[in-house]
């Protein structure tokens, strides 16, 4: 079985700064995650760099400078299945419905989104659709938060981890 670690939303304007908090959720929750995954708002893009040497695939949200060399949309392959990972926009009403609509062309397996906030894990049909939330600044009443997916024959499975329960 195949992990991977989510998250979105960090708005985090210093990662060495914040290096403790990072390298703990690196070494605990992401410690067996063989890729990460960014679904935008990093705000410092140095944050990947905690993750290496894994696979790490992030995209730009709009608190991303524009200068962040991220794709706003990617697609791409792990075990076998299509991920797409994508920031989002607009308010959080009907915001899995936009990002799904970016992807119509494609035949995806599990589409990653952030914007919100707000954690989401659903299925949509085969598709998994799934928001880690935020793990600085959550809202709508939900606890900071991340995700795992779990990879494997039978396919892709999603838990959102409040950050409340663990300790750093």
């Amino acid at each position: 079985m195949l992990k991977i670690g989510v998250l979105s939303d960090t708005h985090i304007r210093q990662a060495m700064r914040h290096g403790d908090f990072l390298d703990a959720l690196d070494g605990r929750l992401f410690r067996d995650a063989e890729v990460i995954l960014h679904a935008g708002d990093l705000v410092d893009h140095d944050l990947l760099n905690i993750f290496a040497p894994r696979v790490v695939h992030a995209v730009r949200g709009n608190m991303d400078s524009p200068a962040v060399a991220l794709p706003v949309r990617k697609v791409f392959e792990v075990s076998g299945f299509r991920f797409g990972l994508i920031h989002g926009w607009g308010p959080p009403e009907g915001l899995g419905t936009r990002v799904l609509r970016e992807f119509d062309a494609d035949s995806l397996d599990c589409l990653v989104y952030g914007h919100s906030h707000m954690p989401d894990c659903r299925r949509l049909n085969d598709m998994l659709l799934f928001n880690p939330g935020s793990a600085t600044s959550p809202r709508g009443g939900f606890p900071p938060s991340v995700g795992m997916l779990e990879v494997d024959d039978s396919g892709i499975r999603g838990r959102i981890v409040s950050l409340d329960d663990q300790r750093f």
